[in-house]
């Protein structure tokens, strides 16, 4: 039995209840579920500039427009999907009954039932994304929920708590703020469902305190989410499109471009081809509200590191654009790392930032096997126009998802699933495979009145040829 303490009775007491709620209402109607989402996407209509604000604080610099576009835009995005489809995804679905009580008119179907009450976890990058694009979801499949947004943005987590109690009955969506103990706290409870996106420590943390009440959990963990361009690809192109990818968010995305295999041939092209891009998308980097900075200085200081480490091995690394570092800030600019070795930080650790690995290739079945050597990644990228090498790359690898000649699409498609897979996180969210996601399947068989057992001789006293009957039943 769980003991809890001061710091999670607040925690708890929301849990508890929400789940009194749940035991007395199961279920909910379809439109009950679109007026709880509705609420939500008014509260962020209603309260954007204070969000995109709060972001822009918390980070030391976030251009308003990608918060908009990312946090706002595409949270409301989720939210009306989910809201637009509940009607066509809360009915049940009728099931093949075995014979012959399928002859003898027995009927059976899949019934989805709330799980109960859901805790998500956000996490720093996409502040207000990571917890309302999986609420979608939540709320569609009949849940309550308890929100908790990262500690590295305290503002943007203040004003969601503020604009939730304004806007939301704490008994349907509740906001709670703190640091590492309140994450402890929640997802020790026995919630119905715990949604955590983040790294991969604290993700295993997670997984260790759910497993203690036997809790379901959704993982997005990110992960080295690998670039392979092919012979075939048009090198600028390519080139544009992984710079755009990396430079967005100050390459602080889960789904970001982060190593870039480049056949041997072709490297110097490349990398000129995407310096030049990054130049015209950020001539400068500081100083310039264009660049978004770095989230906190702790994670400054563990990019520098790798480049630091990556330099004094001697490893050629590119700096773009070319100028001092202003230390006074935490803007950095992207730095190319070529080939480091395998023992480097930089390649064995999820950069999460401006920098980014380049590694050269000769046969492409190399990268495969380098790529399936390590853990599996969220995402996976190919850049090609040969049909064949693009089916031997897609299928001969395992990532949560894979974008084709460009580079984090796929997350943003609502009617598909987004989740990892191994290190990189299990479960999903997204469209009706997120309401799945968060619903119990619940199988409801409907007997006959009829019950031709007994007379057929499969009840005890068995009849002297059941056996007989039944083995001449087995057959390949």
């Amino acid at each position: 039995m769980t003991t809890f303490t001061s710091i999670d009775a607040h925690v708890s007491a929301l849990l508890e209840n929400q789940q009194r709620l749940f035991r007395t209402q199961r279920t909910s109607s379809a439109e009950e579920r679109k007026a709880r989402i509705q609420r939500v996407i008014d509260m962020l209509v209603a309260r954007q500039d204070e969000i995109v604000d709060a972001i822009d604080a918390d980070f030391g610099g976030r251009h308003p427009g990608y918060s908009t576009v990312n946090d706002v835009l595409g949270s409301l995005t989720a939210l009306k999907y989910a809201r637009d489809h509940v009607d066509e995804w809360i009915g049940s679905e009728q099931r093949s009954v075995f014979s012959p009580y399928d002859q003898l008119g027995a009927t059976a179907e899949v019934q989805y039932q709330p799980k109960g009450s859901v805790a998500i976890i956000g996490t720093w990058n996409a502040p207000v994304f990571t917890l309302l694009s999986p609420l979608a979801g939540v709320l569609a499949a009949g849940n309550r929920a308890v929100l908790k947004p990262s500690e590295f943005v305290p503002r943007t987590a203040q004003v969601l708590a503020a604009a939730a109690a304004e806007y939301l009955d704490p008994a349907d969506v509740a906001v709670v703020t703190g640091g590492p103990d309140i994450a402890q706290a929640l997802t020790s409870l026995p919630f119905d469902h715990i949604v955590f996106t983040g790294s991969q420590a604290a993700g295993r943390s997670v997984l260790t305190n759910a497993a203690a009440n036997l809790v379901p959990v959704t993982l997005e963990l990110g992960g080295k989410s690998p670039v392979v361009v092919g012979r075939s690809a048009d090198l600028d192109t390519a080139a544009f499109r992984i710079a755009v990818g990396k430079s967005t968010n100050g390459g602080q995305i889960c789904v970001g471009p982060d190593t870039v295999y480049v056949p041997s041939e072709k490297l110097e092209s490349f990398v000129a081809s995407l310096s030049g891009t990054y130049r015209e998308l950020h001539p400068t980097v500081a100083g310039n509200p264009d660049a978004t900075a770095i989230v906190a200085d702790r994670h400054v200081a563990r990019i520098d590191g790798y480049i630091d480490e990556a330099q004094q091995l001697g490893v050629r690394v590119e700096t773009v654009p070319s100028e001092p570092i202003d230390t006074t800030e935490r803007r950095r600019p992207l730095r190319i790392v070529v080939d480091p070795p395998k023992s480097a930080a930089i390649s064995q650790e999820e950069i999460f930032g401006p920098a980014m690995v380049i590694r050269t290739y000769d046969d492409i079945a190399d990268v495969l096997a380098e790529i399936n050597s390590g853990p599996k990644p969220l995402a996976l990228y190919y850049f090609g126009n040969d049909a064949d090498e693009q089916r031997v790359v897609v299928e001969g690898t395992t990532s949560g998802g894979v974008t084709i000649n460009e580079v984090m699409m796929h997350p943003g498609m609502l009617d598909a699933p987004f989740g990892g897979i191994g290190a990189s996180g299990m479960g999903h969210y997204n469209g009706r495979e997120g309401f799945l996601e968060f619903s119990h399947a619940r199988t409801v068989f409907t007997a006959p009145e009829y019950d031709p057992r007994r007379e057929w001789g499969m009840l005890p006293p068995y009849a002297d040829g059941y056996r007989a009957a039944m083995t001449a039943q087995v057959a390949p």
